[in-house]
């Protein structure tokens, strides 16, 4: 059950351009996201491209310094980079601090030996070119769930069906949650009501939508969106800080994610980028301080998913049909 909504924050400017002669119209509650989480929270946030264990350590320090929330943390680069023993650290880590580990799923379009997602179409994309590339993401997913990770990032349709299907037959734990990368984040309202229908229990879309877009979605779906605040450059490095509030508003139930623009790319990570990685850690904390700040001023840091919370809440699938208990 939805909690009802507090009155509409203060919008940037409000109370200088209202004297000016150039305030705004009011905004239509018609526009207001009618879903929320479970837990009756309307926004959580996350904090992407930890890549290991000792960025993990280095963003749950600066959270702790800087007094940022972090509901999830997720990775970039793959379940194959990390060793067991680095993962096992890392969901201990998490653990620790009630934060929801994400890490991503197995072979790639922009990794594959295909040469179309090197053309100026981008054809394929990062989706899993064969059968073998979604064993790949498959065994990526048995390794890091039997390793305690409970939440997986995934770039590919195929892949999103097959773990969904495979945590409704106890392939891996049925409390495994899935992420749709912003790689391939849909665009409008109906593609977005298939992905949830797909397995997704939390969709990123591209942060370039504009406000109308996510009132659409938010008429045809209640799975979470994920969106970044301030997007990496390959993502389009769009930095939307001043609509935080008008984001929640519209798009809950929301995860505000804190990334980074110009900054270099981290994927897949290493040794060799130790140092970038670290210290663009560190900035995505404080820049989601900067956001949490601005929410403060304007009165809408109200809303907040209880810490440690993580799961979706009921949502809408399609049919397995080789799972005859399943309702559509």
């Amino acid at each position: 059950m939805t909690e009802a909504r507090p009155s509409p924050p203060r919008r940037p400017g409000e109370q200088a351009l209202a004297v000016l002669g150039l305030d705004a119209p009011a905004p239509s509650p018609a526009d207001t996201s009618p879903h929320s989480f479970p837990d009756g929270g309307t926004w959580r946030t996350e904090v992407p491209s930890v890549e290991g264990p000792e960025v993990l350590e280095a963003v749950l320090a600066e959270s702790a310094r800087l007094d940022v929330p972090v509901h999830r943390v997720s990775q970039g680069s793959g379940v194959w980079m990390l060793t067991d023993g680095e993962i096992t650290e890392m969901v201990r880590a998490a653990a620790e601090r009630s934060v929801e580990l994400c890490l991503f799923t197995g072979p790639r379009g922009t990794w594959d030996i295909g040469g179309s997602v090197r053309t100026d179409s981008r054809g394929g994309g990062l989706r899993a070119r064969g059968h073998d590339a979604v064993a790949g993401c498959v065994e990526d997913a048995v390794r890091a769930t039997e390793l305690g990770v409970r939440c997986l990032l995934v770039a590919d349709e195929g892949v999103l069906w097959t773990l969904h299907r495979a945590r409704r037959h106890g392939v891996i734990p049925a409390d495994t949650t899935l992420k749709v990368s912003a790689l391939i984040g849909p665009v409008n309202p109906a593609a977005y009501a298939v992905h949830e229908r797909l397995g997704a229990d939390s969709v990123n879309v591209p942060s370039d939508l504009p406000l109308a877009h996510l009132t659409e979605i938010r008429r045809v779906s209640a799975a979470p969106m994920d969106m970044y605040i301030e997007a990496p450059d390959d993502l389009g490095g769009y930095v939307r800080m001043y609509e935080v509030a008008e984001l929640i508003r519209r798009g809950a139930p929301l995860y505000l994610k804190f990334g980074l623009s110009k900054a270099p790319s981290l994927y897949p990570s290493g040794l060799h980028l130790r140092e970038t990685v670290l210290a663009t850690a560190r900035e995505r904390v404080r820049r989601g301080r900067l956001a949490l700040d601005l929410l403060a001023r304007h009165g809408a840091d109200g809303g907040m998913s209880p810490l440690g919370s993580r799961l979706p809440g009921p949502l809408n699938r399609f049919p397995d049909p080789t799972h005859l208990t399943d309702k559509d």
